[in-house]
């Protein structure tokens, strides 16, 4: 067991993962190169531009709202520290298996003196924060809109009132203490407080609007008018779609699924064409802007190493 676990701490293993992790991310990119450049060609640059910078506002709010569960549980971090763990950890999302932002937030988190268990709940706690608010929007928005489901109206407010519920951190603590019991773990040392959860929340929302405004933006680009409107249904339809993208987990990075969502919100304002060009252009967008935290935190961690080793000479 000592045996394996050394093998799995080991700097060999650790940089295999992260070029398979690279490898992963850069394969999204040259997969869908010729589909974008196409894209591209009818898009005004302006918004091209700020698609991306916008891609990379939201997951600065996505690590801030990490970065505060983190605190609250007993690990501040400064932003140095913060950018490191979760940059290099977030490109554990391009490799096939959905938790491995998560194992490798545990193990980086390990060189700043972190309990694995302490990672493993903040990143799941952010996650499951990002899902249960991003559902939330996207009920609101269906609620406020003229968007034909066939679901009840009570069912959508009774489900909306239990994402409430979930979000209150007696609830939460709850859960997260039964997941440590299933896993025969110890839970992790403190609780999360309605400061923390709230502030994390709070920064949760805001990335959702920046991801949602960047739909809009590009939506408009496409051939949608803009409008208050418009730019509602965007954030509350894009929530939705990426929420059940992320819960379709046999197919990979939600694709198909995403664009159904939006063309259902999106049916009288955008083809079926430009739904698709919204969805791949937001899609490389954010996939950029993952790569930009990673390489940031590649370069932060090496100086760091670089530091590290000149004190002890």
């Amino acid at each position: 067991m000592n045996k394996l676990k050394k093998i799995i701490n080991s700097s060999i293993i650790r940089w295999f993962f992260l070029a398979v992790a690279l490898a992963g991310l850069l394969w999204v990119i040259i997969k869908n190169w010729g589909s974008l450049t196409k894209a591209l060609a009818t898009l005004p640059w302006q918004i091209a531009v700020a698609s991306f910078v916008l891609a990379v506002v939201y997951v600065f709010f996505t690590m801030w709202s990490w970065r505060v569960i983190l605190a609250d549980l007993g690990s501040t971090l400064n932003w140095n520290t913060s950018t490191q763990l979760f940059g290099l950890s977030q490109i554990g999302k391009y490799i096939p298996g959905g938790v491995w932002n998560i194992v490798a937030a545990a193990e980086i988190g390990r060189d700043h003196e972190i309990p694995a268990r302490r990672s493993v709940t903040a990143m799941t706690v952010a996650v499951l924060i990002s899902l249960l608010s991003g559902a939330g929007i996207g009920v609101i928005t269906v609620l406020s809109t003229s968007v034909s489901i066939q679901v009840p109206t009570w069912l959508i407010v009774l489900l909306l009132a239990i994402l409430v519920a979930l979000l209150m951190p007696p609830v939460l603590n709850r859960l997260i203490g039964l997941g440590f019991k299933l896993l025969k773990r110890p839970a992790p040392e403190r609780q999360i407080t309605f400061k923390g959860l709230g502030l994390a929340t709070l920064l949760a929302v805001i990335a959702w609007i920046i991801a949602g405004v960047q739909i809009w933006l590009l939506a408009c680009g496409f051939g949608m008018q803009p409008s208050a409107y418009g730019m509602a249904l965007s954030i509350g339809a894009y929530a939705l779609a990426w929420i059940i993208g992320f819960l379709v987990v046999f197919v990979p990075a939600g694709t198909g699924v995403r664009e159904g969502v939006l063309g259902l919100f999106f049916t009288s304002t955008l083809t079926s064409g430009g739904v698709l060009a919204v969805v791949l252009v937001s899609r490389i967008a954010m996939t950029f802007a993952d790569l930009l935290f990673a390489a940031v935190g590649i370069l932060l961690r090496m100086k760091n190493s670089r530091n590290m080793t000149v004190r002890h000479l």
